[in-house]
């Protein structure tokens, strides 16, 4: 799969809206057939920093993302709102899905 970390640096005056100027770009990317997940969580440091961890099926689905048109859409919408460029970690991972993390395994 391809699992990708980034940090979205929200101006102060859009942070506490940014789920909702995000949630039309968030709800299409949820549905194309080859997104594994796609969650933003707010920092519990920065009010205005978000994290978007998000996983594809593959290649192939990582780039019918990048080529979608809300994709295209979201380069127009969301860069306004943002403070700097987001920051990104994409890596190619040999799994399908969440692994548990077994040294603080719940019995």
């Amino acid at each position: 799969m391809i699992f990708i970390t980034a940090k979205f640096q929200v101006l102060p005056e859009h942070a506490d809206q940014w789920p909702e100027i995000a949630g039309e770009f968030t709800r299409a990317t949820r549905a194309e057939p080859g997104c594994l997940w796609f969650d933003w969580s707010r920092s519990v440091d920065d009010p205005t920093e978000y994290v978007l961890v998000e996983a594809f099926r593959d290649d192939e689905a990582g780039a019918a993302h990048v080529q979608s048109a809300h994709f295209r859409a979201a380069q127009e919408k969301l860069p306004p709102h943002l403070a700097r460029t987001p920051r990104i970690v994409n890596a190619s991972v040999d799994q399908e899905s969440w692994s548990e993390l077994g040294e603080m395994a719940v019995e």
